[in-house]
C-alpha cells in the first residue's frame, strides 16, 4: 500500500481579536480603529492611527453606524475614562474614503487568452 504524504496545514499565526464598542461584534486588530482618550478633566476621544499611544484603548469598527451604536450606548464614557467628545473620530471617519468594493467594468483589464483576434 502506497502512503500519500500530506500536507501540514498553513499556520496564518496568531491574530489578536477585538471588540468593537459600538456593535460588539468581534474583530481583528486590522478591521478596527483604536481609541484613547486624552486630556485631564475631560478627556477628549483621539484616533490612534499608529496604535501605540500609551493609556488604555479601545475599538471600534471605521462607520458611522458603530460610531451612533457607542455614542447611543454611551459606550465611549465606560471604556475610556468618561471621555465623551468624539468629535476627533467623527472627523477621522468622515475624511476616510468609503469601503466599497469598486463597481465592475464592462470590459476586462486583460483580454481573455485566445481572444486577440
Amino acid at each position: 500500500m502506497v502512503e500519500h504524504p500530506v500536507a501540514a496545514p498553513v499556520s496564518r499565526g496568531h491574530q489578536p481579536v477585538r471588540t468593537c464598542i459600538g456593535c460588539r461584534k468581534h474583530g481583528t486588530r486590522n478591521e478596527l480603529i483604536r481609541l484613547v482618550a486624552e486630556g485631564g478633566r475631560s478627556p477628549v476621544v483621539l484616533v490612534d492611527v499608529r496604535r501605540r499611544m500609551a493609556g488604555r484603548g479601545a475599538w471600534l469598527h471605521p462607520s458611522g453606524n458603530c460610531l451612533m451604536l457607542a455614542t447611543k450606548r454611551r459606550a465611549f464614557a465606560r471604556a475610556l475614562a468618561g471621555a465623551n467628545d468624539t468629535a476627533a473620530v467623527e472627523r477621522y471617519l468622515a475624511g476616510m474614503p468609503p469601503a466599497e468594493a469598486p463597481a465592475p467594468t464592462e470590459q476586462p483589464s486583460k483580454p481573455e487568452s485566445g481572444s486577440e483576434n
